[in-house]
């Protein structure tokens, strides 16, 4: 796989190349913003998607029992989990899963804890929900996210019904340790807080850090934990909508179930059903040469951010292909910080209050991309702080 080539992606109904105009008000911008990778995937997902395009007949399809079998083992082989088959419901997405997750645990008006700064969508599918946010604001120390575990022990015992993590976190890219989630287990099974883990980003992983799915640490945590996976960002490939829940808890599997049924959800269509099975059955050669891509390319980007634009500061990321860019030292507004990132550098990033008011000062950017966009793209936002 030639990750430096440039495949062209305007004109192919992008969010991130051709949705900018509603979102920063231009188009002529180069877009280093929304979490999807400008790499083609494993060939052997295009492979398979052709052979099923070539036969012509779309009809109504199911996750073959072979796709089960292929989970269990990419699971035991990456994260030395064993699971049941029996334990996985497919779902559209993993933002799907936790609105599923909330409504069938919670209840209108109960409290759902979160890691701050955080995606934007737990935020959104809790307050859609008639849900409350409840924040245990992570602290920077010394260039590193920590958790606060007093204030984590605070909100657990306040009574909030429901965990959600996010596992490699997006955005600050921690990956947290078996000891870190070990420690919010005991809280959770302590104040009896279900957990709801998004681990989407589970396989872009840095040595020496490694992932450690929660719902794994013991048989307590494994019952009260939903825990969501989707091939979408391991393999560059989001827009197909293909992801699933590992639930082994029946009692919760079964109240997720009736959840899904209440909206009509029936499974995912013929190309999701494709792809969950040839991706990780295929992709691992793919994967791995991807993650060293994307190391050589975080380091492209810390080395010329800290000689070239040393008032900003990378967050230094141990999983996912997300820089976190602390641009508090240049004493701009969030305002300032966008209008400079879109007039002077034209260039589309993340602004940091999207995750909360704890991300003020912040900018998420996106390096999953050859390295002449991102070295491109590392120009425009020195341009965007030059006087």
């Amino acid at each position: 796989m030639d990750f430096d080539k440039i495949i062209e992606r305007k004109n192919t109904d992008s969010i991130k190349w051709c949705g900018m105009e509603k979102i920063f008000g231009t188009n002529d911008l180069l877009p280093m913003w929304v979490a999807d990778m400008d790499f083609s995937p494993p060939l052997e997902i295009l492979e398979a998607l052709k052979e099923r395009i070539n036969h012509p007949v779309f009809g109504y399809s199911m996750l073959k029992e072979s796709t089960f079998t292929t989970i269990q083992q990419w699971m035991k082989k990456r994260y030395h989990w064993e699971i049941s088959e029996s334990w996985v419901l497919p779902s559209h997405g993993v933002v799907t899963s936790i609105a599923f997750s909330i409504q069938a645990l919670t209840k209108p008006g109960d409290g759902v804890l979160i890691q701050t700064p955080v995606y934007a969508p737990f935020y959104q599918m809790i307050e859609a929900n008639d849900r409350v946010v409840v924040k245990n604001p992570l602290i920077l120390n010394d260039g590193k996210y920590e958790i606060d575990f007093d204030d984590f022990e605070k909100k657990c015992q306040s009574g909030v019904k429901l965990f959600i993590l996010c596992n490699p976190h997006n955005p600050v890219g921690r990956v947290w340790t078996k000891e870190e989630l070990e420690k919010m287990g005991f809280l959770c099974e302590k104040y009896g807080v279900n957990i709801v883990s998004d681990e989407i980003h589970a396989d872009i992983i840095y040595n020496p850090n490694v992932h450690t799915p929660i719902a794994s640490i013991n048989e307590d945590l494994q019952g009260r934990t939903i825990s969501l996976y989707a091939p979408s960002k391991t393999f560059n490939i989001p827009g197909i909508q293909s992801s699933f829940m590992v639930i082994s808890n029946e009692s919760i599997r079964l109240k997720i179930q009736k959840t899904q049924q209440k909206v009509g959800f029936h499974g995912l269509n013929v190309f999701a059903n494709t792809v969950l099975d040839v991706a990780y059955k295929h992709g691992e050669r793919w994967l791995e040469t991807l993650i060293s891509y994307l190391q050589s390319n975080i380091e492209l980007a810390t080395n010329y951010i800290r000689k070239e634009i040393p008032e900003l500061k990378v967050i230094q990321p141990e999983g996912t292909y997300l820089l976190w860019i602390d641009c508090r030292a240049t004493g701009l507004s969030d305002d300032e910080l966008k209008e400079h990132l879109i007039k002077k550098g034209k260039l589309a990033l993340e602004p940091g209050t999207k995750y909360g008011v704890e991300g003020s000062g912040f900018v998420r950017m996106n390096i999953g991309c050859p390295k002449p966009i991102l070295i491109e793209g590392l120009r425009r936002l020195k341009k965007a702080f030059q006087e």
